[in-house]
């Protein structure tokens, strides 16, 4: 991860938005009468512009030439925003509506703030690490293929049954688990469901890939970092039942007996949008509660 400074003027941006949450329509407004007030085009994902009550949708041939997107929701809005322009490199500014939103840089109290500062172009852009997602048949064809801005999880659905897969890592074999799936992390994501299955958190200024198993049937088996210049295999050793991978908790595909993950770094970073005095470990405490009680209140 690499922080930057951006001063390049905002003129055309993308607006991504959940429509479930309540205050969704207010901040919505506040961000068109924001984009109205300095000449800044913008574009509604579809559905959000009839929210808005019109406006011009935000369609894959529009993706290429915006400045920034803006997503209002949680983390899994801004996930969603943030696949659309991944490989660009177009940054993504995540405006939090929900409870937690460990992703996102501002609150609806701190918006106007916030606005102000990245008009004026005082913002940071983290560089958080993507991994590139292969699912390959036994035959060796790709059946589909994925970013993952925080995690791919190979897991078996339906009755819950241990599977048996094997791991390698840079051609070399790590093992076979005995596990009720395994999960392959990015910095980004170690502090989603990575964390919650025992992995460690680990700052997106590391560049690592983390490969936690879910259950594991042996207390021998445990968390592994690896090297985000390697390429990790996980093969389905199970003989029967089909396997879901699913990615960031969104998309997702089948994986037969035979069948292989394949993951590895993407070549272009994920871009957010971050203010000056926002680090990760403040925002650990404060949105995760961690550390002691006098910590979190730092």
């Amino acid at each position: 991860m690499s922080a930057q400074g951006v001063t390049t003027a905002l003129r055309r941006i993308g607006l991504v938005g959940h429509a479930d949450y309540a205050a969704l329509d207010a901040t919505l407004g506040r961000m068109v009468r924001f984009a109205e007030a300095h000449g800044i085009e913008t574009f509604f994902e579809e559905g959000l512009a009839a929210v808005n009550g019109g406006g011009e949708v935000l369609t894959p041939d529009i993706v290429p030439g915006l400045d920034l997107v803006v997503t209002l929701g949680g983390d899994g809005t801004l996930l969603r925003g943030a696949r659309l322009v991944a490989p660009l490199g177009i940054p993504v500014l995540g405006i939090n509506l929900g409870r937690l939103g460990f992703l996102t840089s501002l609150s609806r109290e701190e918006l106007a703030e916030g606005l102000d500062h990245l008009v004026a172009g005082r913002i940071l852009l983290d560089e958080r690490l993507v991994l590139q997602v292969a699912a390959e048949s036994a035959s060796g064809k790709i059946h589909g293929e994925y970013l993952a801005l925080n995690d791919v999880v190979l897991h078996r659905g339906g009755v819950a049954r241990m599977l048996r897969i094997r791991v390698h890592a840079h051609r070399e074999e790590v093992g076979t688990y005995s596990a009720d799936g395994i999960i392959l992390a990015t910095p980004t994501g170690s502090t989603a469901y990575s964390l919650s299955a025992g992995g460690p958190i680990v700052p997106p200024s590391l560049d690592c890939i983390l490969a936690t198993p879910i259950c594991p049937h042996t207390l021998a088996v445990r968390p592994l970092i690896l090297s985000s210049s390697e390429t990790i295999t996980v093969e389905v050793l199970s003989p029967t039942e089909e396997l879901i991978l699913t990615i960031d908790g969104q998309q997702g595909t089948t994986l037969l007996p035979g069948d292989r993950l394949i993951a590895c770094r993407a070549k272009t970073p994920l871009r957010l949008v971050r203010f000056p005095g926002q680090t990760f470990f403040s925002t650990l405490r404060r949105k995760l509660a961690w550390g002691d009680l006098e910590e979190r209140e730092r």
